[in-house]
């Protein structure tokens, strides 16, 4: 039986997201997925989507509506993979008792502000070199969190091809407990 994965999407929801069709393309034959929209479990609903605009509806209630929905919805133990947004949601309800197996985070911004994380036993944090929303080297001291970079891109690295087939394969590994060796170059 394939293991769960719970998949939340950026503050864009299916509405700009072509990019997560990638994902589910590698990952459906492997999981059994429940997708959520970040702007639906959020229960926001704007006739004009700006950048601006979606961003305060997570920002004044949006977010603690999205995690309540979440914990609601989600009562066993799973995987998880959140896009920015998505990210932070989960990030949250895992600190509110959401069962998580491992948690793969790609750039969950709103997680820089806060001033402690969840108890999980596995998670992953990956961020662009380049993302001005990232959290900094203080911040990972201090809540004791690692942090893994990939040099020359910014925020929506999650949307690069690249960056997708190593998300997916890594996320394999995690459940399968197989590590791909890597040669060292000399």
């Amino acid at each position: 039986m394939a293991e769960r994965l719970v998949i939340v999407s950026d503050m864009w929801g299916a509405k700009k997201g072509l990019w997560i069709t990638s994902y589910l393309g590698y990952l459906q034959q492997y999981f059994d997925i429940t997708f959520y929209d970040a702007q639906q479990l959020a229960n926001i609903d704007l006739v004009v989507q700006t950048e601006e605009k979606v961003h305060e509806a997570f920002i004044s209630g949006g977010m603690s509506t999205a995690v309540a929905h979440l914990l609601k919805k989600e009562k066993q133990p799973c995987y998880f993979l959140g896009f920015s947004t998505g990210g932070s949601i989960i990030w949250e309800a895992a600190k509110q008792g959401l069962p998580i197996k491992h948690f793969y985070g790609v750039s969950p911004t709103r997680i820089r502000l806060k001033e402690d994380k969840p108890a999980l036993d596995s998670f992953t944090l990956l961020y662009g070199g380049n993302d001005a929303f990232k959290p900094n080297e203080d911040w990972c001291r201090k809540v004791d969190v690692d942090i893994e970079l990939v040099p020359n891109y910014g925020h929506t690295l999650y949307s690069d091809e690249k960056v997708i087939k190593k998300v997916c394969l890594e996320l394999l590994e995690t459940v399968t407990h197989v590590r791909a060796k890597v040669k060292k170059v000399v």
